[in-house]
């Protein structure tokens, strides 16, 4: 069994997958198409973050390939339908990295009141700047949070303890924490906000969703934060309110366009301006959420290869199936129409097998279910299932 894990995952998650008997290799940068397809010979289980695009294509090239770990909170660099209609599950690590980020936004806001960018570098040009002029508390300002998810829900405590006001736009209909008060739209909150915070995810919807149009709408002087995803914000209209000083200060984690490896070149309109922070899409990148995050990842890949647990998974239907004895399981991933466990529950009678547990659940056009047995199943009934025009795979465990 072989695991291939790239962009610098944590040796947490190679200590666990070879704890399970994977042989892992570890590279440190990400992979183009070609690049992947070419190392994906003999690959059962596939790490990445959020540098690395799996595509149609690749999952074409890789028949053996089981799984997809997305050592991150997004999963849109992998084509999601095309993993499912081939069988191969994808995880995440939806919570993992969630302080993290909220830290690094906090750390932000503080920095841009203050003009810390500014103030550093013209130390470091050996000027001496002893000046309050545009430098603010944060305590007593509104923090407007675009996105009110795991992160938005965690930066809105943490900013209200820091005496900060919280306002919130969300599509989903979703609980406000503390003393945060939802609007209605987002040109709502863009009146009101001092500091914009985006944590929208990747979905296509989301490409080009702030723009010039938005940053007009924002209070004058106000600040924007974006540690999100770079293609939901127009960075080009970024920069002209920044020069025109309708925005007073920005910090940027994410990128359209983002380099492959450690040292590569970066480019972007924003390098250069005042009272601008540019970080490499560091929000999730500590210690403690990497070592996380590689072990809640590695669990999910391992559990469903070895045990055929999905739990979790953002693309397949969700089970968790009950203890696990060896050789006494199968998992069947099928097409979601009517009849098919009735014919799976005849396939097991007919062959003698004496079912203890059934754990099931869909999801879109696919359903799945795993059975334990009191003894091993048998191969007959196993063949039945694999013989079925409904049959997406069968799996023993």
């Amino acid at each position: 069994m072989k695991a291939l894990l790239l962009e610098n995952i944590h040796p947490a998650a190679v200590e666990y997958l070879e704890g399970r008997g994977y042989d892992v290799e570890l590279r440190a940068g990400s992979l183009s198409e070609d690049e992947l397809i070419a190392s994906l010979d003999g690959v059962d289980l596939l790490g990445i973050r959020s540098n690395t695009n799996v595509t149609a294509r690749v999952l074409d090239a890789a028949p053996g390939l089981l799984a997809v770990g997305c050592f991150c909170i997004g999963t849109n660099q992998v084509d999601l339908a095309a993993a499912a209609e081939r069988g191969i599950g994808v995880f995440n690590a939806p919570y993992s990295n969630t302080r993290s980020v909220v830290e690094l936004v906090i750390a932000e806001i503080i920095s841009l009141a203050r003009r810390l960018p500014e103030k550093t570098q013209r130390m470091h040009d050996g000027i001496w700047d002893k000046s309050a002029k545009g430098s603010h508390e944060v305590r007593g300002r509104t923090l407007g949070i675009v996105g009110y998810g795991n992160i938005g829900t965690q930066l809105s405590t943490v900013a209200e303890a820091l005496g900060m006001s919280v306002v919130f736009y969300d599509t989903a209909d979703r609980p406000a924490h503390g003393n945060a008060r939802r609007v209605r739209t987002l040109p709502e909150l863009l009146a009101v906000s001092d500091v914009v915070s985006l944590h929208v995810d990747g979905r296509p919807g989301n490409a080009g969703f702030f723009g010039a149009g938005e940053f007009a709408q924002m209070k004058r002087r106000a600040m924007f934060i974006n540690a999100s995803r770079g293609m939901v914000v127009d960075y080009d209209a970024l920069r002209e309110n920044l020069l025109s000083g309708h925005i007073a200060g920005a910090a940027v984690d994410v990128f359209p366009a983002e380099p492959k490896a450690q040292g590569d070149p970066f480019t972007s309109v924003l390098r250069g301006l005042d009272n601008v922070i540019l970080t490499p899409h560091i929000g999730g990148s500590t210690q403690e959420a990497q070592e996380e995050i590689g072990g809640f990842v590695a669990e999910k890949l391992a559990r469903f290869a070895l045990e055929g647990s999905t739990a979790l998974s953002v693309n397949l239907p969700d089970v968790l199936p009950g203890e696990f004895t060896p050789g006494h399981r199968i998992g069947f991933l099928h097409h979601n129409v009517p009849g098919v466990l009735t014919g799976l529950n005849a396939a097991f009678s007919d062959a003698g097998d004496n079912v203890v547990g059934q754990h099931l659940s869909t999801r879109n056009s696919l359903g799945y279910v795993v059975v334990d047995a009191s003894e091993p199943l048998s191969a007959e009934a196993v063949e039945t299932l694999r013989g079925s025009e409904h049959c997406v795979w069968v799996r023993t465990f």
